[in-house]
């Protein structure tokens, strides 16, 4: 009860922005939760799958669930990175780095804001096949947005249900191809020498005609999206290409059961990596790259190639199977910028990363629904997760010559493998009263095999098994016809990554063995009001008490090492409002509080420091915002017509280390867009203009946290342009 009521209290935090929010949609009458804007219908409850694995309604779940459909992860957009989208969500702090070799910096109520590349701590999906590894360790750069039909992110206590490293879920999901073949083609251009093109192809294949005259779609549906991506960068070395090609192909079997082939290929050669920047660097030149990136001609390949198969078969209207598999490739070669000295020690891996990985892996899930006066749904599953890789490292100098590839350092084998069995339930008891919960028992084991060993580099091989079992469980209360409150409870755990496991802080060799899975436990309480016909509100009150979070322990010569030395907070509130005003106006806010803090006291030892330093209890962690805001006012005509949307982003200050030394500042900016959108016979033709920035407010939009050598700072650009060209041909 104690935890609840400090829930509760930090609804204080907002009185303004909630009272006003909930007052104005008071003042109008209940209705029907679904609207019109332009051509597009617009679900305010929208069905979503992340919560329960089966198709329910958001409005009708014990929990934080947003979608963002793909009108507005396309319209106006360059669809380049997620951050584009997920922005506008409450409880999701997601950051670009203007800095392709390094992915997205994504956190949810916390969760992933340590992660200094990469994605941890967030499960990632696309179309049932998870992005994210075994180990935790994810990448959202080949989720497609130019073919994404909706995404879902789900927050608070149900995430555990996903498994290892799930303080939250983003699940992407791509759009079926459109009942007649078509074909579009887009093309834009802006700033920093930024250009992408793309063309996607789509339909339905062997449809006959009804005896009616009607048309019978056919068994084969499919979509088909290539896209090339350039940008010369906002910062000095920091240029990119990306190519991706993503295919989704659909065949009906019988009126009973599908199989879905999903393919999806991204390629990033030589992308410049301009590092982050010390304060003083950024307050000189926000768009320098640190001087060592250029000596040492710091760049990262990736080169990643998947595919899966997803068969649905309905026993009955009330029972259904689905079966999953995937395999896939990740190569990586990145250049680091480690000083020779750095490298002499004999147990130092070198400056330059060579990765050879492959992964896959099979799902079989059963749901049962049943109806009658108290239904009840069904769900158990069981999943097997595995990758494998080569890990190569080499010294980045050959004699005098910095940023090739020289002798060799690192040679292993690494395995993580991941089996899990899980249940849930749904059960609405009462007309009123419906009951969810679940129960998730995971198992992790990592193994390495080392081939690097010779005098002063001892055999690094071992292994270790991480076991977990998290339970989940949710009340929700139907108090009117459109208005719902809920409360949840759960318990997650977030297992060390291989790059966390690699070293230990004693400098002995082998894998830290003695570092451990950190644990969660989530509250969560909330309410989701359909105020009117056209306006949805959403609040959620949440707490998560982390144990042995895993921090730092010591940096040194490139080698960060990793322990369970502390306990943390985060507690806050999330909420939201979407509303849409007469047929073409909409308008949404969301706000999102987050006290996250350190309970307790701990010490490691940074690079080139004299002794070890102390992180102080009551210190915020590094990496998120107390507060932030997004709002956006958009005008959706329709065919033909005009479209515009202005929006506005704040974020409150980030600290960048555990000893909160430095923080980057709170920064606002507000960006515009606007398009125009014709039908000619069987084309459609739209081009769009936005300006980012616009009031050329200079800002950090991204953090590399604890970076060991005080570059700190990812600055992001001021005022910027975009133009953009599509079209679409008909068959």
């Amino acid at each position: 009860m104690k935890t609840l009521n400090s829930i509760l209290a930090t609804a204080a935090i907002a009185p303004s922005i909630l009272i006003s929010g909930l007052g104005s949609a008071l003042a109008q009458a209940i209705s029907s939760p679904r609207v019109s804007t332009g051509n597009a219908a617009v679900s305010l409850s929208p069905v979503v799958v992340s919560g329960t694995r089966v198709e329910q309604s958001s409005f009708s779940l014990p929990m934080s669930i947003d979608v963002v459909e793909g009108l507005v992860v396309q319209d106006s957009q360059p669809r380049v990175n997620l951050s584009e989208a997920l922005s506008r969500v409450p409880g999701v702090l997601i950051q670009n780095r203007q800095n392709y070799a390094q992915d997205l910096q994504v956190s949810i109520r916390g969760f992933g804001a340590r992660s200094t590349f990469g994605i941890r701590g967030i499960r990632l999906v696309v179309d049932d096949i998870p992005a994210s590894m075994p180990d935790g360790q994810g990448q959202a750069a080949n989720i497609n947005l130019g073919s994404v039909e909706r995404i879902e992110v789900l927050r608070g206590p149900f995430s555990a249900i996903h498994g290892n490293a799930s303080g939250g879920v983003i699940q992407a999901f791509t759009e079926d191809g459109p009942a007649r073949a078509t074909i579009t083609g887009t093309l834009l251009g802006g700033s920093f020498g930024t250009s992408r093109g793309e063309i996607k192809l789509g339909g339905t294949l062997g449809g006959t005609k009804g005896a009616d005259g009607n048309a019978i779609p056919g068994p084969f549906n499919y979509i088909v999206d290539i896209s090339r991506f350039h940008t010369e960068g906002y910062r000095d070395h920091s240029a990119a290409t990306r190519f991706q090609a993503n295919a989704k192909l659909t065949y009906r079997v019988t009126n009973d059961s599908t199989l879905t082939l999903v393919f999806n290929e991204l390629n990033q050669g030589d992308t410049r990596d301009p590092l982050g920047l010390t304060q003083g660097q950024m307050l000189a030149n926000p768009r320098q790259a640190d001087s060592r990136a250029i000596t040492f001609n710091t760049r990262k390949s990736i080169n990643n190639t998947q595919g899966g198969l997803v068969y649905e078969h309905k026993f009955s209207p009330e029972t259904s199977l689905k079966l999953i598999s995937y395999a896939g490739t990740r190569q990586v070669e990145q250049f680091l910028a480690i000083p020779r000295v750095a490298q002499i020690p004999e147990t130092n891996s070198g400056g330059v990363v060579d990765l050879d990985r492959g992964f896959a892996g099979l799902g079989l899930r059963l749901a049962h629904r049943s109806s009658g006066p108290q239904p009840i749904t069904l769900t158990g599953a069981i999943e097997y997760e595995t990758f494998r890789e080569r890990r190569k490292g080499y010294e980045n100098f050959s004699g005098t010559t910095l940023g090739v590839r020289g002798d060799l350092r690192r040679d292993e084998n690494n395995t993580v493998t991941s089996l899990s069995q899980y249940a849930q339930a749904e059960w609405q008891f009462t007309p009123s009263w419906s009951l969810s919960a679940g129960v998730r028992n995971t198992e992790v084991k990592f193994k390495s095999d080392d081939f690097f060993i010779r005098g002063g580099n001892g055999d690094d091989s071992g292994g270790v098994t991480y076991s977990k079992i998290t339970p989940v469980v949710g009340l929700l209360f139907k108090a009117t016809p459109t208005l719902n409150l809920y409360a949840s409870g759960g318990q997650g755990f977030e297992t060390p990554t291989f790059v966390e496991l690699a070293y230990r802080p004693d400098d002995a060799a082998g894998l830290n063995f003695a570092l451990r899975p950190s644990k969660s436990d989530n509250i969560e309480a909330g309410l989701k009001w359909l105020a009117t016909n056209s306006t949805r509100v959403n609040l959620a009150l949440f707490e998560t008490r982390v144990s042995g979070e895993i921090v730092p322990a010591t940096s040194s010569g490139g080698r960060a090492t990793f322990q369970n030395a502390s306990d943390t907070r985060r507690r806050g509130v999330e909420f939201s409002v979407d509303a849409y005003f007469a047929r073409d106006l909409s308008a949404y806010v969301s706000y999102t509080y987050l006290d996250a803090v350190f309970r307790d006291q701990y010490s490691y030892r940074p690079a080139q420091a004299p002794a070890a330093v102390t992180v102080s209890e009551g210190n915020f962690l590094p990496g998120v915002s107390r507060n932030t805001a997004f709002g956006e006012l958009a005008w959706r005509r329709g065919l033909p017509g005009f479209s515009g949307a202005v929006e506005a982003l704040y974020r409150d200050r980030i600290f960048v280390n555990d000893v909160n030394t430095e923080a980057a500042k709170a920064y606002a900016i507000a960006n515009v867009r606007v398009a125009y959108m014709r039908q000619i016979g069987a084309w459609k033709i739209s081009g769009f203009a936005r300006i980012d920035n616009l009031t050329g407010t200079r800002y950090v939009g991204s953090v590399i946290v604890n970076e060991a050598n005080g570059r700190f700072y990812e600055p992001s650009p001021v005022r910027n342009y975009m133009v953009g060209l599509n079209a679409s041909y008909t068959f």
